[in-house]
C-alpha cells in the first residue's frame, strides 16, 4: 500500500498525467509574477500560464501539468489553524485548446479514485447554475453522473462559488466544477449547495468556456482551455487521516510529514515545555511563516518596506515575536536555523534552495537581527501608546511600523493579548500614504534613501542632520541636501557646493558633529503646518512637496540651551545625539556639477536604539 505524503502525491500527480494522459512537466515559476501586475504573489497556477491561455503557443505543447509554489497573504490572521498556510503548493493540469470538460473531469475523477483510492461516495462537487450571462453547466453535471457521482451529490452554485474571471474587465472566463471530500460525521450526504460544513474543497477545474466583450456581453470561445488547481498539502492532509483512521474533521495540514517535521523542529527550539493551544499555535506560525521566507527569499525577495519585501519582513518578524513568546532564543541565528530544516525537507524537488541556502540564511540572520535590536524599544512604545485606552489607533499602528518596524499583524497580535482592537482601516490609509509617498519619491522630500530601520541606519539617518547643519556652519546657509543613501555600513550625503572642501573645513565639519554628540542633546519630532515650520527656522525646500502638515525633527536643546538640527523629515531617528557615538566623515568628493558628496559612518553607540518621540 503507498504511503502517501507531500513527496509521493507529488510525484504521483505529475506522472499520471504524463504518463496516462500526453501532458508535458513543467517547472513552476517564481512567486514574483511576471504576468500579472496586478498581484504582489503567484497566488495560482494560473498566474504564470497567462499568455497561453489567452492564445500564444506554449513550446511545450498544449497539455500540461505541474506543481506551482503559491502566496497567499489575505488569510494571514488564521495562520496558525489546521488549514491555513502562508505559502502552499499547487497541483494544476491545463489544456490550451485540447481537451475539455468531459476529459478534464474523467481524468480528475480517474485520478483521485483510482490512483488515490479515494471512495467515491466519499466525495461531491458543484457546478455553475447559470444566470442571464451563460447557462445552467447541466453538461459539465452529465459527465460527474456519467462516471457514478449521483444528482444529490451535485450541487449548483451561482458566480460567486462557480466562476472564474476574466482576470480584467474583458477576456476569457468560464464556468468551474470543484470537487470536495466528506469531512462530516457519519455516511456522507448531501453535496456544499445543501450542507456546505460537511464538505472540503479538494480541486477546482476552471472552463475558460466565453470571453467577455466591453460591452458586457459573453462570447463562446473558438478555443477553449481548462485550467485545474489542487492544494498539495491538503489533499497530503486529506490522505493522512485516512490512513491514521482520524476522524475527517480533524484533518490537519500540520501533521503531514514535511510539515509535521519542521513544526517538531521547531518546538525543541524552545526553552519552554509549554504544550497549550497558545504554544502550539505560535509554532505553527514560526513553521508557517519561515517556510514561506526561505521559498520567498530563494526568489530574490529581500526584506524591505514595500511590496513583496515588506509581506516577507512581516513574515520573518512574526515568526520572531511568536518565538519570544515560546522562550526561543532569538539573537540572529533562529531564523537561519529553521530555514536549514526548511531546506532540507523541500530541497529535494525545490533544489535551487540547497543552491541559495547561504544566501537565504544570510538574510534572515541580518534580518532577525535588526528586528531584535529594536523589538525591546517598540514593546515599550507600545505599552505607552495602549495606556488607558481600548483602542490602538492607526496612526500610532504606523508609528510602531515606520519607527520600529512591527508589522500590523505583532501590533494586532500585541492588542489581542490585551483585550483592545487596533484601526486597521486607519493603519491601511497611514501605510497607503506612505507607499504613495515612497513611489513618488519620498527619498528626497524626506531626506531618505534608508536600505532599512535598521539600528545601524536610524543612527546614520540621524547623523545626516547633524552633517546637514554641521556645512551651513562652515560654507554657508545656501548648502541644501541634494540626495541621500543610507546602508547599514554608511551614509551617503549629496550636498549643493561649488568648490572642493578644504582639509580644514572637513576638519572643522567632522568636530561639529561630534560636539553635537558628545553633548548628548534629546531629539524629537513636532507636526506642525509648513508655514510654521518654515518660521520655526526649520531647514527645507519649501516647495510643493510637502503636505499640508509635516514632522519637524529637533535635536536640542542641550544643557547649555544649544539647538544643533531643526529640519523637516519623516524619520526614523535615535532619541538622543550621544546614541550616535561618533561621527567619521571618509570622504569628500564632486557628485555632479555643483553638487559634492560626502560618505561617513558612526561608530559605537548603543545596538538597541530607541527612536526618537513626539513632543
Amino acid at each position: 500500500m503507498t504511503q502517501w505524503t507531500q513527496s509521493t502525491i507529488r510525484s504521483a500527480y505529475l506522472q499520471f498525467f504524463k504518463e496516462r494522459h500526453n501532458h508535458a512537466i513543467i517547472p513552476g515559476a517564481s512567486l514574483v509574477p511576471e504576468n500579472d501586475p496586478t498581484v504582489l504573489f503567484t497566488t495560482a497556477g494560473m498566474h504564470p500560464l497567462v499568455p497561453y491561455l489567452t492564445g500564444q503557443v506554449h513550446p511545450s505543447g498544449n497539455r500540461l501539468v505541474d506543481v506551482q509554489r503559491c502566496v497567499r497573504t489575505q488569510d494571514i490572521d488564521e495562520v496558525g489553524d489546521n488549514t491555513h498556510l502562508t505559502m502552499f503548493e499547487m497541483l494544476g493540469n491545463w489544456s490550451l485548446g485540447d481537451y475539455f470538460k468531459e476529459g478534464s473531469i474523467a481524468m480528475s475523477y480517474e485520478f483521485l479514485t483510482e490512483v488515490l483510492g479515494i471512495e467515491p461516495n466519499m466525495l461531491s462537487v458543484t457546478c455553475f447554475a447559470g444566470d442571464s450571462d451563460a447557462p445552467k453547466d447541466e453538461e459539465a453535471a452529465g459527465y460527474w453522473m456519467k462516471h457514478g457521482i449521483p444528482a444529490d451529490r451535485i450541487g449548483f452554485l451561482g458566480k460567486k462559488d462557480n466562476w472564474w474571471g476574466p482576470a480584467g474587465l474583458t477576456g476569457p472566463c468560464g464556468p468551474d466544477t470543484e470537487i470536495f471530500y466528506w469531512i462530516g460525521e457519519g455516511e456522507p450526504y448531501g453535496n456544499p449547495s445543501v450542507n456546505d460544513s460537511d464538505w472540503m474543497e479538494i480541486w477546482n477545474n476552471v472552463f475558460m468556456q466565453y470571453n467577455k466583450q466591453a460591452n458586457g456581453t459573453f462570447e463562446p470561445l473558438a478555443k477553449q482551455n481548462v485550467d485545474t488547481g489542487m492544494g498539495l498539502e491538503r489533499i497530503t492532509a486529506v490522505m493522512h487521516a485516512r490512513a491514521h483512521g482520524l476522524n475527517p474533521k480533524s484533518i490537519n495540514v500540520y501533521q503531514i510529514d514535511s510539515m509535521a517535521r519542521i513544526l517538531q523542529f521547531v518546538s525543541e527550539q524552545s526553552t519552554s515545555n509549554a504544550t497549550d493551544a497558545d504554544a502550539v499555535r505560535r509554532n505553527r506560525i514560526i513553521t508557517d511563516h519561515t517556510k514561506a521566507a526561505v521559498f520567498m527569499i530563494a526568489d530574490g525577495i529581500e526584506p524591505s518596506n514595500t511590496d513583496q519585501g515588506y509581506v516577507l519582513r512581516r513574515l520573518i518578524r512574526r515568526a520572531i515575536r511568536n518565538a519570544r513568546q515560546n522562550s526561543c532564543v532569538c539573537e540572529g541565528e533562529f531564523c537561519s536555523t529553521i530555514a536549514k530544516k526548511v531546506i532540507a525537507e523541500y530541497g529535494d524537488f525545490y533544489d535551487y534552495l540547497h543552491q541559495k541556502a547561504e544566501h537565504i540564511c544570510a538574510v534572515l540572520t541580518k534580518e532577525e537581527k535588526q528586528f531584535s535590536s529594536t523589538l525591546t524599544a517598540g514593546l515599550k512604545q507600545f505599552e505607552k501608546i495602549a495606556l488607558g485606552t481600548t483602542v490602538i489607533s492607526g496612526t500610532d499602528a504606523f508609528h510602531l511600523y515606520d519607527t520600529y518596524g512591527f508589522p500590523l499583524e505583532i501590533t494586532k497580535d500585541l492588542a489581542l493579548e490585551r483585550g483592545l482592537t487596533v484601526d486597521t482601516t486607519g493603519f491601511e490609509a497611514a501605510f497607503a500614504e506612505h507607499q504613495a509617498k515612497s513611489r513618488a519619491g519620498a527619498e528626497q522630500k524626506f531626506k531618505g534613501g534608508l536600505a532599512d530601520n535598521s539600528a545601524e541606519t536610524t543612527k546614520l539617518h540621524t547623523a545626516t542632520h547633524l552633517l546637514n547643519a554641521a556645512l551651513r556652519t562652515v560654507l554657508g546657509t545656501h548648502v541644501e541636501q541634494r540626495g541621500s543613501n543610507i546602508t547599514a555600513e554608511r551614509l551617503r550625503f549629496d550636498f549643493c557646493h561649488n568648490d572642493k572642501m578644504t582639509d580644514e573645513q572637513k576638519t572643522e565639519v567632522e568636530q561639529l558633529v561630534n560636539a553635537a554628540i558628545n553633548a548628548d542633546a534629546p531629539i524629537y519630532y513636532e507636526l506642525m503646518s509648513v508655514a510654521e515650520a518654515k518660521a520655526a527656522g526649520a531647514i527645507g525646500v519649501f516647495d510643493d512637496r510637502y503636505e499640508a502638515e509635516v514632522k519637524v525633527y529637533t535635536m536640542g536643546p542641550d544643557a547649555t540651551g544649544t539647538v544643533y538640527s531643526k529640519e523637516i523629515c519623516g524619520g526614523p531617528h535615535v532619541a538622543r545625539t550621544g546614541m550616535l557615538g561618533s561621527f567619521t566623515l571618509q570622504k569628500e568628493e564632486s557628485s555632479s556639477a555643483g553638487v559634492r558628496r560626502i560618505k561617513a559612518i558612526v561608530s559605537g553607540g548603543p545596538a538597541d536604539i530607541t527612536a526618537a518621540e513626539q513632543k
